[in-house]
């Protein structure tokens, strides 16, 4: 089984930094594109950014400039940098990958699946 652990969140003063991190796991034969997410209350989950496997970048216009993506492809891991934090920025961030599973079948149809992390709370205060 595949598994996503998000790390970093927090507590924050708005101008503040935070870094998550996102770690893959499990029977993962190859690891393609990955993103993060944020859900704040009331509110749809919306793209924050998004990286491919070969490290093209994509942003949400609210956070380009403030937050920057990056990959450790040995690592298996995602990170979101974030600074200059604002209060909108406050929701749960929820790590997503889009992987082929290291069973026969997957490897050989090239059928991946999306995976989801259990979210991790950043808070903004103002």
């Amino acid at each position: 089984q595949v598994q996503l652990v998000e790390s970093g969140g927090g507590l924050v003063q708005a101008g503040g930094s935070l870094r998550l991190s996102c770690a893959a796991s499990g029977t993962i034969f190859r690891l393609n594109a990955m993103g993060w997410y944020r859900q704040a209350p009331g509110r749809q989950r919306e793209l924050v950014a998004a990286i491919t496997s070969n490290g093209s970048t994509n942003y949400a216009d609210s956070v380009k400039g403030r937050f920057t993506i990056s990959r450790d492809n040995a690592k298996k891991t995602v990170y979101l940098q974030m600074n200059s934090l604002k209060s909108e920025d406050t929701g749960v961030y929820y790590c997503n990958a889009d992987i082929i599973n290291a069973d026969i079948i997957s490897r050989v149809t090239l059928r991946s699946s999306d995976y989801w992390g259990q979210g991790t709370q950043v808070t903004v205060s103002s």
